[in-house]
């Protein structure tokens, strides 16, 4: 799940309107915390191009579920993220709106519009909570350690993962910047750490808005005035390359580049898969093998995964899908479960069936 919040006003249910282009979304109450969640297919020319080859008799592409999450925020001199902590928590990634923009009927909580200020208290609050969790987590393993709880060495070595993490906290640097192993990340996972989350920083502007002089370390950041491009998301495609190019905005529509940026933001690739009854695009982690992707499809190719059949969809829509070209240039090329699949792979799995 990708988690939209910030401070009040700052534009995030205009983000998620433009995002989900204007889906009302399933709502929720956690206490003081109201929960908007909605499920966005992700656009993909590849995927409908090779739709069209398939005949497959439909088309499922990857989708990203995004919840926008709203609360009182306390004020500056209180915790502003108070009530969000447990919510955040469960969040896979995280999309922080700053607002950069000026509205006389619409004033800013602390009087006047700062983005970079704004910015920097959020990721102070998210770096104070990572603290406080893995200090906690020293403190216990301390005592587990003078008890003889568990095996000296394994939780020796969870104390120098986790002083590792209180010394790059204690530096200011958010844990996403740490280059941590996959022992360690399966280590962590049952910890709520919320600076180890990606984080796609989304600075709302205007034709006159403030600017940001620099982003958080390891995250992504992009400037988009979200009210303007959520009215010319109700035009029709030609009237609204008009006004962009009268208020000289980019002329790719702001959902398509934002989107561009969660996909980098979540560092992950897609790959494909058909057959006679759809065609499907999936998200999978970058790196991640084609037992992984396997998985990712049932859990019953994983147990029995044997090959992967594998055809790059660049290769696929340039033939057209011919079997015959596609054999002459090599394809599809016989892979094993350590094979790191590559962004735009048509996978076949070939698997045992168990049980």
């Amino acid at each position: 799940m990708i988690g939209i919040f910030g401070l009040p006003k700052s534009g995030k249910t205009t983000l998620f309107q433009v995002l989900t282009l204007g889906q009302k979304g399933a709502v929720s109450q956690e206490g003081p915390v109201t929960l908007t969640t909605a499920v966005v297919p992700l656009p993909d020319p590849r995927l409908e191009a090779l739709h069209q080859l398939t005949g497959s008799r439909r088309v499922v592409p990857a989708t990203v579920t995004l919840v926008d999450i709203a609360a009182g925020l306390g004020g500056r001199q209180e915790r502003p993220l108070g009530p969000l902590r447990n919510v955040l928590g469960r969040m896979d990634v995280l999309i922080h709106v700053v607002r950069a923009f000026s509205h006389p009927q619409v004033p800013h909580p602390f009087g006047e519009v700062n983005p970079q200020r704004d910015m920097e208290l959020l990721e102070q609050e998210l770096l104070l909570y990572d603290l406080d969790t893995v200090e906690r987590r020293l403190e216990r393993l301390q005592e587990e350690w003078q008890k003889g709880a568990r095996p000296k060495d394994v939780i020796e070595k969870e104390q120098t993962l986790f002083r590792r993490l209180q010394e790059t906290l204690q530096a200011e640097q958010p844990l996403r910047t740490l280059d941590l192993s996959p022992d360690d990340r399966r280590l962590l996972q049952g910890f709520t750490l919320l600076t180890l989350k990606p984080l796609l920083v989304v600075v709302n502007t205007d034709e006159e808005g403030a600017r940001v002089d620099r982003f958080p370390s390891a995250a992504y950041g992009v400037e988009v005035p979200l009210a303007l491009e959520w009215e010319l998301e109700q035009l029709s495609p030609e009237e609204a390359a008009t006004f962009r190019e009268a208020y000289s905005l980019p002329p790719q529509p702001a959902r398509e580049r934002l989107l561009q940026a969660l996909r980098q933001t979540m560092d992950v690739i897609t790959f494909y898969t058909f057959n006679e009854k759809e065609t499907r695009s999936w998200l999978l982690p970058r790196g991640h093998t084609a037992v992984q992707a396997a998985g990712r499809i049932h859990s019953d190719m994983a147990r029995g995964f044997i090959r992967a059949e594998v055809t790059p969809v660049e290769v696929f829509l340039e033939v057209k899908g011919n079997r015959t070209e596609l054999r002459a240039r090599g394809f599809p090329r016989l892979e094993g479960r350590e094979y790191v699949v590559q962004d735009g792979d048509i996978l076949q799995i070939r698997f045992q069936r168990r049980g």
